[in-house]
């Protein structure tokens, strides 16, 4: 008769890490040494696209029409660096700007009353739905739909009143029609951010008694600018970007500066590349930033925690180089 030993397999014959829907391998081998998948297809794809970026930086850097002496003559002239102040200037008032107005929309259209809802929903309907060009322009011309503006009592008499073509110059119509523009977009932004803040969480801290304004800065405020930083930094490069359109209005912002030059010199590419190289420095400075702020709020989002930042990163690489340099140097020393 057998014995329950004789029908189940010896221990030693269990196979390990059997995978489903293939034949048993055996025994482990404990001399066996692990082997990475070869994957040709991602090395020659990445073999062909160096090779094209290569090929375009070398055409863009040996290219004589570039005339790189040139933009390197004017890329810290004082007309030049005039305009780029003027250009971040303009980003930073009417972002800002645009920001305070926008969050008095949102507000309103997050308002239980349907008046202010409406009307909010009017203005960014408005707004957004107009080229930014048309809005500049029609501000800038002002004065034909509006000759005077006037302080008094509504549909009364007038106390005080002023021409708007003194009041209105190119730089206040550029400030005013980019402010009333970004305010539209960042409605939406702050709206879509606070919305996305769990409802269960505030009525937790309702029914914990706390405050409105501590509900607000504790709990609304730290995890809907997890949604409102990544928009918002795209906002800031646009705006930044943006203001090259008020050229139309000849002000003297960092695009006006360079066809100033090229229009009386005829270095069209040059003065052209001058320009795009400032707005190019610019956005990645503006992105660094973005990315730490980012990183600022994502605190405590994911359990893992935060991904060491690309300094952290090299300065890691870095110390394992110079251990591996030293465990080499090591044997010789002892010699």
């Amino acid at each position: 008769m057998a014995t329950p030993q004789d029908v189940l397999p010896a221990p030693a014959t269990l196979t390990k890490n059997r995978t489903p829907g293939r034949p048993d391998a055996g025994p482990a081998d404990p001399g066996a040494r692990l082997v990475a998948r070869r994957r040709p297809g991602q090395w020659i794809s990445a073999a062909v696209a160096l090779l094209l970026f290569a090929m375009v930086l070398n055409s863009v850097i040996r290219n004589k029409a570039f005339q790189w002496d040139v933009v390197a003559d004017w890329f810290t002239a004082t007309s030049v660096l005039n305009g780029l102040t003027l250009t971040l200037w303009l980003t930073a008032v009417t972002l800002g700007l645009g920001f305070v107005l926008g969050t008095v929309l949102a507000t309103m259209r997050l308002s239980g009353n349907p008046v202010l809802r409406t009307l909010a929903w009017i203005y960014i309907w408005i707004f957004r739905s107009t080229p930014a060009l048309v809005q500049l322009l029609l501000f800038f011309n002002i004065g034909a739909l509006y000759p005077t503006l006037g302080l008094g009592i509504p549909f009364g008499p007038e106390f005080v009143t002023v021409r708007t073509v003194n009041l209105f110059g190119p730089t206040l119509t550029a400030v005013i029609g980019l402010t009333l523009l970004e305010a539209a977009y960042a409605a939406e932004v702050v709206r879509g951010g606070i919305l996305s803040v769990d409802r269960g969480q505030l009525e937790a801290a309702s029914a914990l008694g706390l405050s409105r304004r501590r509900v607000l800065r504790r709990i609304v405020v730290p995890q809907a600018m997890r949604s409102i930083v990544p928009t918002a930094g795209n906002m800031l490069i646009s705006a930044l970007k943006g203001t090259s359109i008020i050229s139309v209005l000849a002000v003297s912002d960092l695009l006006y500066s360079v066809q100033l030059v090229y229009l009386q010199s005829y270095q069209v590419i040059p003065m052209l590349m001058v320009a795009t190289i400032w707005y190019i420095v610019i956005t990645t400075i503006l992105s660094i930033g973005q990315y730490y702020v980012e990183r600022h709020y994502a605190k405590g989002a994911t359990r893992e925690g935060l991904p060491p930042t690309p300094l952290q990163k090299a300065r890691a690489a870095y110390r394992r180089l110079r251990t591996a340099a030293d465990a080499g140097s090591a044997p010789g020393e002892a010699r």
